[in-house]
């Protein structure tokens, strides 16, 4: 029983360290023509802990999943600018 009791402690201490999955809609005013949200997409995509991105030039939007133990929102939007396309988050995916 008290190893039972060991395993199950080890397993909670292990399973709250685990990153959650998170996602960002992320404005990106700058696009203005139809090859800008490749150069967004390839600019996001270089980011660490990046696992999906969708950018929409009709809506001057990327929405960006994330490992938020990897990366942050700061992280993305300073990607975004550095490429030319300053951007700022505006609520969750949807």
């Amino acid at each position: 029983m008290q190893k039972f009791a060991v395993a199950i402690a080890l397993f909670a201490l292990s399973s709250a360290s685990w990153a959650a999955s998170k996602g960002v809609t992320l404005s990106v005013p700058g696009m203005d023509c139809a090859t800008c949200p490749i150069t967004v997409k390839k600019a996001l995509s270089r980011v660490p802990g990046v696992n999906a991105i969708e950018v929409n030039f009709e809506k001057r939007e990327a929405v960006v999943t994330f490992d938020d133990s990897k990366t942050n929102i700061a992280a993305l939007t300073k990607a975004t600018e550095e490429a030319g396309y300053p951007s700022k988050a505006v609520g969750e995916p949807k």
